[in-house]
Parts: C-alpha cells; sequence; structure tokens
C-alpha cells in the first residue's frame, strides 16, 4: 500500500520541525497536569487540605493507567515512524490497529481491578483514617474515565506521527475546558466535593476521546482498514519492548510516589507537621513540578516521531541536530521554572489553600528544594525519548530507572534516617545530579557510535 503523500518528518528543516511539533506537544503535556492541578486548587479552596490529600493517594491509580497507555501508545507510534522511513506503509498500519486493541483492553482492565482492590490499594498508597472517605469517593468516579484516557492517549500519539499536531493540542484544550468550566461548578454551586472534582475530570477525558476518534479513520499518511484493528500477538509483543521504557518510567515514579507517601507519614509524625502536613505538600509540590516539567516532556515529547522516521530512514546528521536542539530548550525552560518557583513559592503554593504556619513553612521548603535542579531533567528524559523512539528499548529502560528507581528511591530511605522529614526533600536534587551525569555519558557513546554522514534516503 502506497502512503497517500510524504511525510515532512523526513524533509522539513529541524528547527521548524521542533517548533512545529513542540508548541502543540507543550500544550497538550501542559493540559494533561492541568487535570490533576484544577482538581487540586478546587478541592484545597472548597474542601481542605484532606481532601487534596485524598487525590494523592488516588493519583498511584492515575500512574498504573498511565504507565500502560505510554507503553502502547509510543511503542505504537515509535513502530509506526520506524516503519514509514523505512516506505513499510502497510506494515504501520497493521500497527495502529493492533495498538487500538491493545489500548481499550488495557483501560477496561485496570477500572475493573482497581474498583475491585480500591480499599486495600488505597492503604498501601498511603491512606490515613482521615484521608480514606474522601480518597474513596474520589476514586471511585474518576477511575470510569481510564478507557478513554488509555484510547486517547493512543490515538494522540497516531496523530502526531501523522503530521497532525494540532489536533491533539486542539482535543487536549477542548477536554480541558470542560474541567475548567464544571470543576467550580460541581464543587461550589453543587456541593459535590471531591466527588465533583472527579466527575469533572472524566467529562473531559471523554470529548477528548471523540474529537481524536472522529480522526482516525481520516490521516493523511496512513490508510488502514477496519480489518486491521485486531489483536495480533506478535505485534503486541514488539509494541510493548519498544514501550517499555515510558511504562517502566511510571511505574517507577509509582512507586516513588508510595514510598514518599509512606515515609512523609512515618517521618512526619515524628516531627511537628505531623503526618498529614507532609503527605499533603509532597503531592502539591510534585503537581506544581510537574507543570513545569509538562513543558519540558512536551519537547521532549515532540522529538519522538522525528528520531523514529529519520533513524529509520537513516538521516543521522538530522537527528544529532534535533538532539541538541532540544536539549538546549529544555535546559533554558527548566532554569526559568527553577527561577519562578523559589522567587515566588508562597502566591503558587496559595492557590492550593490557605492553611496553617507549619503548612505553609513546610510547603514553601518543599517546593524549593524539589525543584532546585529542575532545569537538567530534559536532558534525561531526551535521552530516554531517543533510545525508546530509535528501538533500543533496554538502554531507555535504564533511563526509565535511573532517576527513581536507582537514585531517588535509595536517598528516600537513607537521607530520612539523618535529617528527618527533611531528608525526604533532598533526595530529589540528589537523584537530578546522579540521573544527568549517566545521561551525558550514555548520549555520547551513543553518538559516537552512529555514522557521522547519512547513509540512507537523501532529501533531507
Amino acid at each position: 500500500m502506497e502512503a497517500k503523500k510524504e511525510n515532512i518528518l523526513g524533509t522539513e528543516r529541524i528547527g521548524k520541525l521542533l517548533l512545529t511539533y513542540s508548541i502543540p506537544g507543550v500544550i497538550s503535556m501542559l493540559v494533561n497536569s492541568i487535570y490533576n492541578m484544577v482538581d487540586q486548587i478546587f478541592i484545597g479552596q472548597g474542601v481542605g487540605y484532606l481532601g487534596n490529600a485524598a487525590t494523592n493517594v488516588v493519583f498511584p491509580f492515575s500512574q498504573i493507567m498511565m504507565a500502560l497507555s505510554i507503553m502502547v501508545a509510543a511503542g505504537t507510534a515509535a513502530n509506526v515512524g520506524l516503519n514509514l522511513g523505512k516506505k513499510r506503509e502497510e506494515e504501520a498500519n497493521h500497527f495502529v490497529g493492533t495498538g487500538f486493541c491493545l489500548a481499550m483492553i488495557n483501560g477496561l482492565a485496570v477500572l475493573i481491578v482497581a474498583q475491585l482492590l480500591m480499599p486495600i490499594l488505597l492503604r498501601v498508597f498511603g491512606a490515613t483514617d482521615l484521608v480514606m472517605p474522601y480518597a474513596m469517593d474520589y476514586g471511585r468516579i474518576v477511575l470510569i474515565g481510564f478507557p478513554f484516557i488509555s484510547c486517547g492517549m493512543f490515538m494522540n500519539e497516531i496523530v502526531r506521527m501523522d503530521g497532525s499536531p494540532r489536533l491533539s493540542m486542539i482535543a487536549m484544550i477542548a477536554g480541558a475546558i470542560v474541567n475548567l468550566i464544571f470543576d467550580p461548578l460541581f464543587i461550589f454551586v453543587f456541593h459535590w466535593g471531591v466527588r465533583g472534582a472527579a466527575l469533572a475530570t472524566i467529562m473531559g477525558q471523554i470529548l477528548t476521546f471523540f474529537i481524536l476518534i472522529t480522526r482516525m479513520f481520516r490521516l493523511k499518511t496512513l490508510e488502514f482498514n477496519k480489518s486491521d484493528f485486531r489483536l495480533q500477538p506478535k505485534r503486541v509483543g514488539i509494541i510493548c519492548k519498544i514501550g517499555i521504557s515510558g511504562f517502566l518510567t511510571n511505574i517507577a515514579f509509582l512507586f516513588v510516589t508510595i514510598l514518599l507517601n509512606n515515609q512523609a507519614i512515618r517521618y512526619g509524625s515524628m516531627s511537628v507537621y505531623g503526618a498529614e502536613i507532609p503527605l499533603t505538600c509532597f503531592g502539591i509540590v510534585m503537581k506544581i513540578n510537574s507543570l513545569m516539567t509538562a513543558v519540558i516532556i512536551g519537547v521532549t515529547h515532540a522529538t519522538q516521531p522525528i528520531f523514529s522516521y529519520n533513524y529509520g530512514a537513516q538521516k543521522y546528521r538530522r537527528i544529532r541536530q534535533l538532539f541538541f536542539m532540544a536539549a538546549l530548550t529544555t535546559v533554558i525552560i527548566g532554569a526559568i521554572g527553577a527561577v519562578v518557583f523559589h522567587v515566588f513559592p508562597q502566591p503558587i503554593i496559595n492557590l492550593f489553600g490557605q492553611e496553617s504556619e507549619l503548612y505553609n513553612e513546610f510547603a514553601i521548603m518543599s517546593l524549593k528544594t524539589m525543584t532546585t535542579l529542575v532545569f537538567v531533567i530534559g536532558v534525561v528524559m531526551l535521552a530516554g525519548a531517543y533510545f525508546q523512539s530509535v528501538g533500543k528499548p533496554l538502554r531507555a529502560v535504564i533511563f526509565s530507572l535511573s532517576r527513581t528507581v536507582l537514585f531517588s528511591m535509595p536517598l528516600m530511605v537513607i537521607l530520612p534516617i539523618f535529617f528527618g522529614v527533611k531528608g525526604l526533600l533532598y533526595a530529589f536534587p540528589g537523584g537530578d545530579i546522579l540521573s544527568i551525569t549517566l545521561a551525558i555519558i550514555m548520549i555520547a557513546l551513543e553518538f559516537r557510535s552512529l555514522p557521522k554522514e547519512d547513509v540512507g534516503i537523501t532529501g533531507a
């Protein structure tokens, strides 16, 4: 089967491609982070810090769903890009169909299992007796959106790979607008509390899903049939192999969240702050930080289809140019974010509700310390995105585990022994230092091994 038109990923100038894909990518990732941020802001103002603590302990469910969704979406998109670069359009179509079926199955499976085991898992995730009722109310509803999240993320990747990043952005923005409208309505007018916040969230996710699915059979460079939409075991294995690094990144972050919540309760109860203040503050700071890293992820995410296509086409000069241009961009963005967090900590914390003096003290300290080195993590993410995009899952897995499992988690166990609950804060910049060192070494070795000149299809 012939492609309907030549894909711009192999022909357009790298600078223009990065800008074209980054702007919608950044907006899409920001919107995704805003879903959680908006809930926390309105819950903090309308319910209080126990409501925010509830969203923090429910968040691991979303991380599990995100892990599976990213594995399927990124794994499929990488295979589609590599096959398009090699002019194997029919094989790319088969991967799209298999990936969509797998995404739907994952969403339904997580929804059912999480609903059945929710009380047990919430305890594991760090819910205290005071937080549990709020967490149950929020979790029961927000889980309903998981099949729409899974399929929506998958279609988002395929639409971007097809050369339509703006459509994915529009779909995400539309969902966010619905969330922004109904969150305050359900919380402050109808007085539905955390249940209203959860309902507004899934309404936005459902709208995003329906916008994207209308485009799936009208793509520009892919032309597949309904018969392609079936689960093919061979391709499932290939998708999971390449996408495993994205899965492990989020699962590792899940374990970080669980460990952080439980360590916060343990060492917080030994301090003047108590258990609930650190539990709430860590969750809020991680959500604030996620807003900053969403911009960085948007840039690194934008590089993935470009890396995949050009690696498949053996256009190595374009790959090197893209990496260094994107790395510089993420460092500048991260540096700006770090300055903002350190100069305006109190106004940022106040968005989530104004509590006691102890609460404000710990929240500001957490925000400043945990985001100190946010400007370096973009290079780490970019290195992982590169290895995943070019079909080198083992190296991508190393980056998936380095910052969290290999570095941050051990520090979260060791440092509180000496510094108490504050030691949990120091684990984040410590993990950043170690992971950026590893990233620089591995990407330097990788680029040294690539041919210096293009050896594939010319014309870029």
